[in-house]
């Protein structure tokens, strides 16, 4: 596993500098992998440029998102397909889009569980689903189904208008029965996303997350949880409330969804509100930046070196500086906040603004399994003292996970082609020199 975060190479773990003549006569420790898992709706993403005459004729309401049925979709597919309109196909689903980001940041094993049709045609979007994952993800607990995976195309008017159309397939097809409790209760963490507590009747999905959450709770494996979308939150948001107070450990969402979820439009109010209900928030709010917040025991706590904020909370990143814990291993909880703006200021030109959030949360999940297994490989190490639950401080995340959106916004593409460059430019040569 590569150490989170672009640091000098020197501080990547475990660090070894054997002679290799006399490696042969050492019996060498075994290391213990480590991976995370996840759950998704698996769906292409399918980008064309369009003329209103085809909105009317397929009834899609300009700018609005619309659900359609598969013979619809497939007709549209193949109309944009012949005309040569698409221009761009991508892999697409919140937790596929994490776990994906999380193997090339990592450079290691993932697990997602999910469907995949079973007959797979060159060129077929499910084809290009398995084509836009990397190697490192293990696609082997996919479950086969007859029939399409979902896709959603986004039709651009020439005005720049974009128009939604979603069809499920069979995507919340999954049964419990291909939830692997071995792989769950192994990993490092399981995370899912809201849109699975909602499948429709006669649809497997809810109950395979269901059942995969009760796996990773009796292992006390972490469950992470983003939310994914404000309209389905607002719905319910007490029924939202009472589920993550009873079954999650990390919590991943944006400001809009932050205010649905707990009535606080300041995203530093709405993380602290959230604290209430999980042990660790990641708030990302756009140009603002992003936020973390969680808990560090009170003896253990570290002040920040950096200048201390304005905010909701006066000075809130005083204790930046200390390392995230589940609530219930410290003695004298305190809450912890750190903010970080956007890195660079932000992409000069924006190409993307689908999945940052999921590639911040990929970065914090990095942290979290490279936390386990420094802790299984390096048993010995005093930075297992106390049980934290990511490897780096709240600062230290907040930078890794800005660092990764950065690069999301500033390709096309929602998932990471390629892991963060092995030099910054924006950090001056001395600092690789000391």
């Amino acid at each position: 596993m590569k150490f989170p975060g672009q640091r000098k190479s020197k501080h990547y773990f475990p660090v070894s500098n054997r002679d290799p003549l006399l490696a042969q006569f050492t019996q060498q420790p075994q290391t213990f992998p480590t991976y995370i898992c996840g759950i998704d709706q698996t769906l292409v993403d399918i980008e064309a440029k369009v003329a209103e005459e085809l909105l009317e004729r397929y009834g899609l309401p300009k700018g609005n998102s619309t659900l359609i049925d598969d013979e619809r979709a497939h007709t549209l597919y193949n109309e944009l397909k012949s005309n040569d309109m698409i221009s761009d196909e991508f892999a697409g689903g919140t937790i596929g889009n994490t776990v994906h980001n999380y193997s090339i940041l990592a450079d290691d094993r993932s697990v997602l569980f999910g469907v995949m049709s079973q007959n797979i045609m060159v060129g077929s979007y499910a084809y290009r689903y398995l084509c836009n994952t990397s190697s490192k993800v293990d696609l082997n607990y996919l479950q086969p189904v007859d029939g399409p995976i979902g896709r959603c195309f986004t039709l651009i008017s020439a005005d720049g208008e974009r128009t939604f159309a979603i069809s499920k397939g069979s995507m919340d097809k999954l049964t419990p029965h291909y939830i692997n409790q071995q792989v769950v209760q192994e990993s490092s963490a399981l995370v899912i996303t809201a849109y699975l507590m909602r499948a429709s009747d006669g649809d497997g999905m809810t109950s395979a997350a269901m059942q995969a959450i009760e796996y990773a709770k009796a292992a006390e494996v972490p469950v992470v949880l983003t939310l994914g979308t404000r309209f389905l939150i607002q719905e319910d948001p007490i029924w939202w409330q009472n589920f993550i107070k009873e079954h999650v450990t990390i919590l991943a969402m944006n400001e809009d969804e932050g205010e649905a979820l707990t009535g606080f439009k300041d995203p530093l109010l709405a993380s602290e509100a959230a604290l209430e209900w999980c042990d660790m928030v990641l708030t990302t709010a756009g140009p603002i930046g992003l936020y973390t917040a969680g808990y560090a025991e009170d003896s253990a706590k570290r002040e920040t070196s950096h200048i201390l904020l304005p905010g909701a909370i006066p000075e809130f990143n005083r204790y930046e500086f200390s390392r995230p814990m589940l609530k219930a291993d410290c003695e004298q909880p305190i809450k912890v906040y750190a903010h970080i703006a956007p890195y660079m200021g932000g992409p000069d030109y924006i190409r993307n603004t689908n999945g940052a959030g999921d590639g911040a949360l990929s970065a914090l999940l990095h942290d979290l399994s490279a936390n386990n297994y420094h802790k299984t490989n390096v048993p010995g190490s005093s930075k297992h003292k106390r049980d934290g639950l990511c490897y780096s401080s709240f600062s230290q995340v907040c930078k890794y996970a800005n660092r990764v959106a950065y690069e999301v916004l500033a390709q096309h593409s929602p998932r990471l082609s390629r892991g963060l460059p092995e030099r910054e430019d924006s950090l001056e040569e001395s600092y690789w020199e000391r």
